[in-house]
């Protein structure tokens, strides 16, 4: 018999499931009534596992009186949809170069593809999720984002649909919560013209989270939060370390905009923003409901 097989979970006695409750506690009565945003990505959204362990955690937190308000991305999806349309995917500056085609593909995907099976996942998991894009509500206006070469500020790169945000109106993610339902966010904004704009999922999250005074924004990578360059853990953050780590090139790539919106959410009121490894089962209940660190915390100071 293979030895990788992996044996079934021995089911809890009925004393360790009341401990375990009876540890939670303190934690559910801290986060009652709270507002968390969940930026959801990565490998946490492609294995099925994950999936349904993501889906479990989301509801139980509506359950105990927390709310929860998703913000998905769906990169690989994009990726993945463009190459079998035989279109190159161009990237600048670890943006995503989007014209009018790749921008049917962006809406196509995240607000089809990827947002209905994430509702389907919680639905199934015995919550009330409800689809919405920056669309719905007027939620997230947007203007095209002006980026400048990192190198030489006097060049400024055209990335075509991708999105700076104006302004965020939650009202219609406050309404949902209100009524018992779990918001999970398409990161599309619309223009003055009616225009659509690919968001950054992060940034999107993060806006979110500051504008909802989200108690906690929380979000899921492929990592187990932000590493030193000996590959460690580093457990928490502040400004300062963050400039030094982005100075030495610690910080780059992609991690770039999921940290500056990391920071800008500390600043901005909300109380926590971890980074967190969602290749764990139950990451999110982890975070939520344990007093042990995990991933990386963000300060302001």
């Amino acid at each position: 018999m293979s030895s990788n097989i992996a044996a079934p979970a021995t089911p809890l006695a009925p004393r360790d499931k009341a401990d375990i409750l009876a540890q939670a506690l303190p934690y559910i009565r801290k986060y009652h009534g709270k507002t968390m945003v969940i930026k959801y990505g990565g490998n946490a959204m492609t294995d099925p596992a994950l999936q349904a362990a993501f889906a479990e955690d989301v509801v139980m937190l509506k359950l105990v009186g927390i709310n929860p308000v998703v913000v998905h991305g769906g990169g690989p999806q994009i990726e993945g949809l463009l190459q079998r349309l035989g279109k190159k995917g161009e990237f600048i500056q670890g943006m995503r170069v989007t014209d009018p085609e790749t921008m049917e593909v962006v809406e196509w995907v995240l607000a089809g593809e990827v947002q209905q099976d994430i509702v389907g996942l919680i639905n199934r998991a015995g919550g009330k999720a409800v689809g919405l894009t920056g669309r719905d509500g007027g939620m997230i206006r947007a203007r095209k984002l002006r980026m400048l070469d990192q190198k030489d500020p006097s060049v400024e790169h055209d990335v075509g649909q991708v999105g700076d945000i104006v302004a965020i109106d939650p009202s219609v993610v406050k309404a949902l919560q209100d009524d018992a339902f779990i918001p999970v966010v398409s990161p599309i904004g619309f223009g003055e013209n009616n225009e659509s704009y690919n968001i950054n999922a992060d940034v999107v999250a993060a806006k979110l989270a500051t504008t909802l005074q989200a108690e906690k924004l929380l979000m899921l990578t492929n990592i187990p939060g932000v590493l030193d360059k000996e590959g460690k853990l580093l457990t928490e953050l502040t400004m300062r370390r963050i400039d030094e780590l982005c100075q030495d090139g610690t910080i780059s790539g992609g991690m770039i905009p999921k940290i500056a919106g990391a920071l800008d959410a500390a600043k901005s009121g909300v109380n926590a923003v971890h980074i967190i490894d969602g290749r764990v089962p139950h990451a999110l209940l982890l975070e939520i409901l344990g007093d042990q660190p995990f991933g990386t915390m963000i300060r302001s100071h």
